[in-house]
C-alpha cells in the first residue's frame, strides 16, 4: 500500500485541551441538556469551573492528590433544606475540576462532554442529598 506524502493530518494536529472559558461552556451545554423535569429541581444551583481544587478543598475531604477530586457540590442538599434561599446563606454550587477531567478523559474512551455531564449529574445527585453509595446503586440499576 503507497503512503501518502505529505502525510493526511488528523484532525487533532491542530487542537489544544479545553482552557476554562470552553470548558464552561461544555459544562453550560450539559446542564442545558438535562431533562427540564431535572432541572427545574436543580433551582438556583450554581456551576462554576476552575483548574483544581483548593487546598481547603482537598483539606476538607482528606484527600493528598488534587488529581483525585472531579467535582464537588458545596452547600446544602435539597433534603437539608438548601433549596431554599436565607439572608446570608451562600448559594449551592457544583465545582468541576479542568485539570483532574481532562486527565480522567485522556485515560478512557469517552468523548469530553459526556465525561464532564457524567461528573455534573453526579455533583447534582449530592444536591438531591444522595451519597456516592446511593449514585452508584442508581447507576448500577440503570447499566442493568
Amino acid at each position: 500500500m503507497a503512503s501518502q506524502y505529505p502525510p493526511k493530518r488528523s484532525d487533532w494536529t491542530e487542537r489544544k485541551a479545553p482552557g476554562l472559558d470552553a470548558f464552561e461552556a461544555i459544562a453550560t451545554e450539559a446542564l442545558a441538556s438535562l431533562p427540564a423535569d431535572f432541572l427545574a429541581l436543580c433551582g438556583n444551583l450554581q456551576i462554576s469551573v476552575s483548574d483544581l481544587p483548593t487546598d481547603d478543598m482537598l483539606r476538607a475531604l482528606e484527600i493528598d492528590d488534587p488529581y483525585e477530586l472531579l467535582g464537588l457540590f458545596e452547600g446544602n442538599g435539597l433534603a437539608e433544606g438548601g433549596g431554599e434561599a436565607f439572608t446570608g446563606q451562600m448559594p449551592n454550587r457544583i465545582w468541576l475540576f479542568r485539570r483532574p477531567i481532562l486527565d480522567y478523559w485522556a485515560c478512557y474512551d469517552e468523548t469530553l462532554g459526556d465525561v464532564v455531564a457524567h461528573v455534573l449529574i453526579h455533583e447534582i445527585g449530592h444536591h438531591f442529598g444522595l451519597s456516592d453509595a446511593d449514585m452508584e446503586a442508581v447507576e448500577a440499576a440503570a447499566d442493568a
